[in-house]
Parts: C-alpha cells; sequence; structure tokens
C-alpha cells in the first residue's frame, strides 16, 4: 500500500521548478507551465505542516520575487484606483509562468484572494519556522488589497468578475491580518482589515445564517468553508461558522467528496478532492475529528495506483452530459493536481 503522506511530498517536491515556484499540474494541457498564488499557498501549508521548510522558503522566495517586481504597477493601480475605465484585465494577474512572467494566453485572471492566501501562508510558515520575512514584498501585497479589498473580481474558479465573493473577502481578511502580525502598520491595512469584517457581517450572510457565494446571492460555495478553517474569519463554534459547515456539507457533499457548487458544469461537475479537504479540516477545527478522518480516507481512495491525486473525480457527475466538451477542449481531468496533495497533508497533519 502506497503511503500517501509521503507520496504527496515527494509528488510537490520532485515537480516544484528551480524557481520556487509550485505548479498547479505538470501536464495538464491548460494549467502545464503555470503556477497561481492561491494554489501554491494551500501547497505551501500543507508542506510547511510536513516540515519541508526548505521546499516552501524557496515558494515564498519566488512570490516575494514576483510580487516586488510589480510594485510600480501596484502603485499606478493605487493611483488610478476611481478611474472607471480601470479594467479586470489592467490588474495584478495571480497565475505565472514558471519564472514568474505574465502569461501570454487569455485567461481569467483578477483574482484578489490568491494575494490574501499567500499572506496568510507566509505568516503561518514564518511563526511555525522562523523563516526571513520579505518585507517589501508583503508591503507590496497588503497596499494592493487595501486599495482594492471591496472590488469585483473572478472568484476561486474563475468565474463571476463582476461579482464580490465571500471567499475572496476572507482570503483578504486572513492575508491583512498576517501582514499585520509580520510588521505591515498601515493605517490603510488597519481599515481595510475592519472593513472586510464589516462587509462580510452584514452582507455576506444570508438570512438562513449561513455566508453566501457572492454579496446577494444565498447560494453557498465549498470554497466558503476556508473561512473557518483554515482562515478563520470566524471561530469553528460561531453560529455563522455553524450554519456555514453544515450547509456545505448538505448541499455539497457526497459519500466523502465535495462538489464546488450546484450549478458547476466543469467536466459534468464532479467532487474535486481538495475540497474534501477542506470540510475535513472543518470538522477537526470543530472538534469531530472521525468526521474529517472520513474525508481524508475518501481523499485517499481517489489515488491513482502510483499515488497521484486527481482534480476531481468523474464517477458520479451534476451534469453528466457536460463532460465530453471539455474532454475534447482540454484532455482527461488534471492528475496529479500539486493542491490536492497539499490539502491531503494539511488535514493528514491537522489528524
Amino acid at each position: 500500500m502506497i503511503d500517501l503522506m509521503s507520496r504527496s511530498i515527494r509528488v510537490i517536491r520532485e515537480n516544484q521548478s528551480p524557481s520556487g515556484a509550485y505548479p498547479a499540474c505538470p501536464t495538464f494541457s491548460a494549467y502545464a507551465g503555470y503556477a497561481w498564488l492561491r494554489d501554491g499557498a494551500f501547497i505551501a501549508e500543507g508542506m510547511s505542516r510536513a516540515g519541508e521548510e526548505a521546499s516552501v522558503t524557496a515558494f515564498h522566495q519566488w512570490c516575494a520575487r514576483v510580487i516586488t517586481a510589480r510594485a510600480a504597477q501596484v502603485d499606478d493601480l493605487i493611483d488610478r484606483r476611481h478611474d472607471e475605465t480601470l479594467s479586470p484585465g489592467e490588474m495584478l494577474p495571480t497565475r505565472f509562468t514558471l519564472d514568474g512572467a505574465d502569461g501570454t494566453d487569455e485567461w481569467w485572471d483578477h483574482q484578489l484572494d490568491g494575494y490574501g492566501t499567500w499572506l496568510w501562508q507566509l505568516g503561518e510558515h514564518v511563526r511555525r519556522h522562523s523563516v526571513d520575512v520579505p518585507m517589501e514584498a508583503v508591503r507590496v501585497a497588503s497596499r494592493y488589497l487595501a486599495a482594492f479589498w471591496d472590488s469585483p473580481c473572478y472568484d476561486w474558479w474563475e468565474e463571476h468578475v463582476d461579482q464580490r465573493h465571500v471567499a475572496t473577502l476572507g482570503a483578504i481578511h486572513a492575508g491583512l491580518r498576517a501582514a499585520v502580525a509580520l510588521g505591515v502598520s498601515d493605517s490603510e491595512v488597519k481599515e481595510a482589515i475592519g472593513g472586510v469584517e464589516a462587509l462580510i457581517a452584514t452582507e455576506g450572510v444570508s438570512e438562513a445564517g449561513h455566508l453566501r457565494k457572492w454579496l446577494g446571492s444565498d447560494e453557498v460555495d465549498a470554497s466558503l468553508l476556508a473561512c473557518v478553517a483554515p482562515f478563520g474569519v470566524y471561530a469553528p463554534d460561531h453560529p455563522v461558522a455553524v450554519a456555514t459547515v453544515a450547509e456545505v456539507e448538505r448541499q455539497l457533499a457526497h459519500e466523502g467528496g465535495v462538489y464546488r457548487y450546484r450549478a458547476d458544469t466543469f467536466y459534468g461537475g464532479g467532487r474535486w478532492v481538495l475540497l474534501a479537504g477542506f470540510l475535513g479540516l472543518n470538522h477537526a477545527a470543530a472538534g469531530r475529528p472521525e468526521e474529517a478522518r472520513r474525508y481524508l480516507d475518501w481523499m485517499a481512495a481517489q489515488a491513482r495506483p502510483n499515488g497521484d491525486l486527481p482534480e476531481q473525480v468523474s464517477d458520479v457527475l451534476l451534469f453528466p452530459d457536460r463532460y465530453d466538451e471539455w474532454l475534447r477542449r482540454w484532455g482527461t481531468v488534471a492528475t496529479p493536481l500539486l493542491w490536492s496533495h497539499g490539502m491531503y497533508l494539511m488535514l493528514g497533519a491537522e489528524l
């Protein structure tokens, strides 16, 4: 039997670029050659929890180079923040080539959550391993988020650029809190933390008491789980956290796997391995280790014979008639997805 913890560390380590970047998937046609801040940060959290300090530090050094190289762009964007012609295509990307350049093909790239998630994980890694802090990059990222935190952008799934997504707000909140803990003292950053918190509380919670997919919607999305564990916007026993985890599990969990959202048609809408990790983390945080173990076991059961974890599994689809169009467009489901392995490491370490 494969030791999936060891296999996950090896998959991530062997595929990490010499630059320090974590590629999303080394073989999938739409992901190969690219690294996302969000995916990379969660991969890094798994590796940091597993004690792979050097690998994670190299990742943060790569992120710091990528972000500081765009300091002048951030200054220009902040100067123009009230310009009504400012478009999503002009904002910082959150997907980069492995050497840190912008991508050359068209993508849904304006995602603020990536910068918040990077700051959050850097804070966790520094707390855990006492490594040096790349303060210039921290200041650039936190200034960018403090200026644009209330702007619409794409969500985790690169959809709905016209909405303000609660999971994105949660990532920003966690990232800016981490920036302050790392030494940022800008008043705008501290004001933004309060602004995010107030906006989520007043507009991000449905009448049923759970977090919303985006402001104005009563739907849920599995990405909302991160607002509780690991981001800590709400404590696990807070009524909003309890209601959110329960509603996500009721609507989106099926026999250990977790769908992204009910209308998902990507590859027919399968269950995502990494999202089972998030639901497991939330059960563990709430003191339900047996429930958390059930999700970890399901994740392990989806591994290929060599131990590689896919992005999603296609056995129980929400929209089976939409699977073939994605197969023709991009080929088989992304495998190995390094984020899936990172989440397995996170939940495995938690348990």
